[in-house]
């Protein structure tokens, strides 16, 4: 009857639904290749689209069957979508089949990344590690958002008090939502912004002061937006010998990157003449010494309470790992004082108990490189001692020193040892490439992405931008002119997707991780020197001590599109939004 009806019409458009309700695979390809034979040979509308739903059996069986059928066919798969088109050389006459997987509804709605899951990027079993390291600062200590006023606070008012930059800086607060972590800056330019993992600069995230550098001037400042190699950054993200760049890879970095762009932002709205190098060094100066002179330790100490969370997680960790019989060792530098009042609060006078060597004022990371300083030994009232050091003992502080040192007073070495830290470079490289040692990356801010990535407005957002890259490379090869123009309107509305697919994340800079489809430059360095990664060592609590943590294997881009698990896909779709991808196609073809 659908079919008469059809024959009786003139449309642009027909939609269909076959289901298979007697889960009778051949039934449903028999009504498909009766669809496919009236199309070849009596259609004469502009598009037919047909809505399959099918167990994901079912489409085993049936799926070969009608690509023998229409002989020649091209798919694009996103999540459950595989769009067939038929007689492709003609793109107004297009017949489109949508296979939805009934029985897997429930898992395209209920499942979600869990945000307190430890990724991987390398392999590793935790029956393998014997001894477990870590850093202080947003590994052990997790610190709140009042901190970061804090630092800008101080750091602001010592630019105006040591450094007589004008009054009127006081009057800039800082602003917790401005920058994320892992972006460059160009001294020279005094500009802020997002680099992908190729060296591209992502457009829309360059910022002059606190506000947006139109992508034209960006293109002619740089003649494109590639970032050569022998101006980005250092190894370790510093600007030095040459490099005009540098990435703010630290979470105490954020006040500093706000800091540089409200002082830019005064001295151009005064039409102040400056030197952007001076500015940059007296920046960076002025928030070291809230760390050197330690300002912000006696602020902290004063008032815990009001600066560390998440304390009680810490403690359960470092409880379980003790309870293995796991040995432990604090490495930071961080001075005594300040981790032993935090220690303090989140574990108890007891801390020093739990770990087998703790090192204080590491200097990290020069620590992993330079073999010339010795450890020396601290009292608890902060006397440095003059003795030399021939073991590491338990219980005692020690100052400095160098890991090639540590290596030899513990023996341990190699990948029975896995250290956790915050920072990708002055933590993690080092050890992952020199030495051997497994590392976790602690990335707080994952935990707020991760819930910004299960929402369904970002699900539909994702979804439909995949269908319309999927779309546009199938149907690109097509020349004439109907095509072309149909193409060239998918092309404009994925253009004008993507400022959304940054927002939503960040209205500035976007994802810590993404630029656009590309990794960061940060994603890169952490994929690199990390073998896994977490938003807080507290998801150590999910796991036994017999756990391997694997990487995802996902396709390269070499390798088969279809890819078995299909189910991982699904993770992507809600069922309400399966049927606007299918109009949304429609409406844009018949355009």
């Amino acid at each position: 009857s659908p079919l008469l009806y059809i024959n009786s019409c003139t449309c642009n458009l027909i939609y269909l639904c076959i289901t298979d309700a007697n889960k009778s695979p051949m039934s449903t390809f028999r009504n498909l290749k009766t669809c496919i034979i009236y199309y070849k040979y009596f259609l004469k509308t502009q598009m037919l689209i047909i809505a399959v739903h099918v167990s994901v059996q079912s489409f085993a069986e049936i799926g070969p069957l009608v690509k023998k059928e229409v002989g020649y066919i091209q798919i694009h798969s996103s999540s459950v979508l595989l769009f067939i088109f038929l007689n492709s050389n003609k793109l107004k006459k297009a017949l489109v089949f949508l296979f939805f997987f009934s029985d897997l509804i429930s898992v395209i709605t209920a499942n979600s990344v869990d945000p307190d899951t430890i990724f991987a990027n390398n392999e590793m079993s935790l029956r393998d590690i014997e001894i477990y390291g870590f850093d202080y600062d947003y590994t052990l200590a997790f610190y709140s958002s009042h901190l970061h006023t804090l630092i800008f606070n101080i750091a602001r008012d010592i630019l105006v008090t040591n450094h007589r930059y004008p009054e009127g800086l006081r009057k800039y607060e800082y602003i917790p939502s401005f920058a994320v972590r892992g972006l460059h800056y160009d001294v020279q330019k005094a500009l802020l912004m997002k680099i992908d993992a190729f060296h591209y600069i992502q457009l829309g995230t360059v910022y002059r002061g606190l506000h947006p550098v139109p992508d034209e001037e960006v293109i002619a400042m740089y003649e494109g937006c590639h970032v050569p190699l022998e101006i980005m950054s250092d190894f370790y993200g510093k600007s030095s010998h040459g490099h005009t760049m540098k990435q703010f890879m630290d979470i105490f970095s954020l006040p500093e990157m706000t800091l540089l762009s409200c002082v830019n932002d005064f001295f151009m709205r005064h039409n102040i003449d400056y030197e952007p190098v001076h500015l940059y060094k007296d920046v960076k100066e002025a928030i070291r010494d809230v760390h050197v002179k330690g300002i912000m330790y006696r602020a902290v100490e004063a008032d815990i309470e009001k600066y560390i969370c998440y304390g009680e997680q810490s403690h359960a960790v470092l409880k379980k790992l003790s309870a293995q019989g796991k040995k432990m060792f604090l490495i930071t530098n961080s001075p005594f004082d300040f981790v032993d009042r935090g220690m303090n609060f989140i574990v108890g006078k007891d801390w020093r108990d739990l770990f087998d060597v703790v090192i204080v004022q590491a200097d990290k990371p020069s620590f992993f490189n330079d073999r010339r300083k010795p450890f020396r030994r601290v009292t608890d009232k902060g006397v440095l001692l003059w003795d030399r050091i021939h073991r590491l003992e338990k219980g005692q502080i020690y100052k400095q020193g160098n890991l090639y040192e540590f290596l030899r007073l513990t023996g341990w070495r190699g990948s029975k040892v896995l250290y956790f830290g915050d920072h990708i470079y002055s933590d993690l490289a080092d050890l992952t490439l020199k030495h051997g040692w497994r590392t976790g990356a602690i990335i707080p801010e994952l935990r707020k992405e991760i819930k910004i990535m299960n929402t369904p407005e970002y699900v539909h957002m994702m979804t439909w931008l995949q269908s319309l890259t999927g779309l546009i490379e199938q149907m690109q090869v097509h020349r004439d002119p109907t095509s072309r123009a149909v193409v060239e309107e998918w092309i404009k509305e994925r253009e004008a997707m993507k400022p959304h697919t940054k927002d939503i994340f960040n209205a500035q800079f976007g994802s810590l991780f993404r630029t656009y489809h590309n990794p960061t430059y940060f994603s890169r360095r952490l994929s690199r020197f990390a073998d896994i990664y977490m938003a807080s060592i507290s998801c150590l609590l999910n796991y036994d001590f017999q756990h391997t943590f694997f990487p995802r294997r996902t396709p390269l881009q070499h390798e088969a599109s279809y890819w078995p698990d299909k189910t991982q896909r699904l993770n992507d779709l809600n069922h309400s939004f399966i049927y606007l991808i299918l109009f949304s196609s429609a409406c844009h073809i018949l355009k």
